[in-house]
């Protein structure tokens, strides 16, 4: 077999390992690690990290955060400076996951944001599983109508490969938003697209697929509809449905709630028995908050006053500890996340913290001075043209005051991943400061420099901004230098491409202009 044979049979399978690690995590983790280890002793970088990243995902899902953000920063700063839309894709989600978990729901909106810009690279099952984590935390961030757009993207794309199992995930998450904000009817109608989805793929639906179905009915005051579809997980609680730790817990409390409104006010007391002492066993906090709630306001509604303050108060010593565990965690994640960067920059020496911009990855106004005089030396010896672009973004003041500073940040970190990616080899793309970017374009003439400057402000313009900007659109100004010989000094060249980004701010934005010395 040849290098590019093996290296394809590779590559195959890490992507069957990433389309199975959300239905069967454990089975990957093992035949990562060896792909990891085969892909280091070739040298396939890429392969390496998209291994890692698996290795991540698993950690995540078992509870290790930690382990998950610091795998997913370094690969994702090493993704931009090499411009890999694949593993961007891939890290900028687990990112998003990352945040989500540590209760950080803007940044994670963020990240998701940008992995599903750089997804098209990725196979449909990928593709539609970035779609879905934009989508639940568009849904999370309040913007419903954004989140309910991209869910059914994301259901188109698994519809048309028939992938049963996203199909399923899509419109759970579906219906569950619909039963939340009470629009019913398109819940009931979800609903029935679920039966229909897995009765036609030969599927049984799991317990919180079930419990979604459950509380849809319950909402709609139709019991015993409600308990009819529980009774496969209460008749066997230990079996094959029940496929995570709060899966049983969550349809008790769902059962607790029917025979509460059934006026089952006894039975009702048992089940709720039952789920505070599973969630004792599971250590499932939030939960088990819940069901004390619950189990105060069952008190209460028989008229046992004393045992509902009871409950309350330890609810909310309950509430008060998860939140201060919650701190703790997302305190700690962070902290690990951060201290493994640190580690990761200072065993490649202080240099490269000193050179890069913390909100972007890119380089910093510190390394730029430094290259460009080092590519103005080589061009003086060689005679080859080098040609500098500045990009500035049009009406940034504006995103900043109308969407917040926390958007424009966004919006920022995805125009460096943009302008990571256009560039390669020695040229180098750096954020000067603001909104005010640079691409150093060594053996580059004025022409070719000014076309890719069209393509990349055609690209800016063209970006699906809306989960960050709404209607806002999003453009640069970009003003283009060439020393064809070797004539000019940094600080010249620099000075150049300055002015003809304000002669491109003043001929109306959202355009290039280039210039170059004869």
């Amino acid at each position: 077999m040849s290098p590019s044979d093996d290296r394809e049979v590779i590559r195959s399978r890490l992507e069957e390992l990433e389309q199975r690690t959300a239905d069967d995590f454990e089975s990957v983790e093992a035949p990562a690690a060896l792909i990891e280890l085969y892909a280091r002793e070739r040298d396939w970088p890429d392969l390496v990290r998209r291994a890692e990243l698996i290795g991540a995902d698993v950690a995540g899902r078992r509870g290790d955060v930690a382990t998950q953000g610091q795998v997913a920063k370094r690969i994702n700063q090493w993704a931009a400076e090499h411009g890999d839309a694949f593993l961007l894709a891939r890290s900028h989600r687990l990112l998003a996951i990352f945040f989500r978990r540590i209760g950080d729901a803007a940044e994670a909106l963020g990240h998701a944001v940008a992995g599903v810009r750089h997804a098209d690279v990725m196979s449909p099952p990928l593709r539609c599983s970035q779609i879905i984590t934009l989508a639940l935390l568009l849904d999370l961030n309040g913007r419903f109508a954004e989140a309910e757009r991209r869910f059914a993207e994301a259901l188109d794309i698994a519809v048309a490969i028939g992938h049963a199992g996203l199909t399923l995930t899509i419109l759970n998450n579906m219906a569950f938003t619909a039963y939340e904000n009470e629009e019913f009817e398109n819940a009931n109608r979800l609903a029935e697209q679920m039966r229909r989805t897995a009765s036609e793929a030969g599927l049984q639906l799991d317990g919180l697929y079930l419990d979604t179905l459950a509380r849809i009915c319950l909402a709609q005051g139709r019991h015993a509809e409600a308990e009819r579809i529980l009774e496969p997980v209460l008749r066997d609680p230990d079996g094959p449905l029940v496929s995570e730790g709060d899966s049983l817990p969550e349809c008790l409390l769902t059962l607790a709630e029917i025979q509460a409104a059934t006026g089952r006010v006894d039975e009702a007391g048992a089940t709720l028995g039952e789920v505070s002492r599973l969630c004792g066993e599971r250590g499932l906090a939030a939960v088990a908050a819940r069901a004390r709630q619950a189990r105060a306001e069952w008190h209460a509604a028989g008229g046992r006053f004393r045992e509902a303050y009871e409950e309350y108060r330890a609810f909310h010593e309950d509430s008060e500890a998860l939140h201060s565990a919650q701190r703790e965690a997302r305190a700690y994640a962070l902290h690990a996340v951060y201290e493994a960067d640190e580690a990761r920059r200072v065993s490649a020496g202080l240099r490269e913290i000193a050179h890069r911009d913390a909100l972007t990855g890119l380089f910093n106004r510190r390394h730029i001075d430094e290259r460009l005089a080092a590519m103005v030396a080589d061009a003086q010896r060689t005679g080859e043209p080098l040609s500098v672009a500045i990009v500035d973004l049009d009406h940034f003041k504006t995103i900043n005051d109308t969407f917040s500073h926390a958007v424009g940040d966004m919006v920022l970190r995805e125009l460096g991943s943009t302008l990571a990616g256009a560039v390669s080899g020695a040229e180098c793309a750096a954020r000067l400061g603001g909104e005010e970017f640079v691409l150093l374009l060594p053996g580059t003439g004025a022409e070719a420099a000014a076309v890719r400057c069209a393509d990349l402000s055609s690209r800016i313009r063209a970006m699906d901004w809306a989960e960050l900007t709404g209607a806002h659109r999003v453009t640069a100004s970009i003003g283009v230098a060439t020393d064809a010989d070797g004539r000019m000094s940094a600080g010249e060249l620099l000075a150049a491409a300055d002015e003809n980004m304000y002669a491109a701010k003043r001929a109306g934005r959202d355009r290039v202009v280039a210039g170059f010395a004869d």
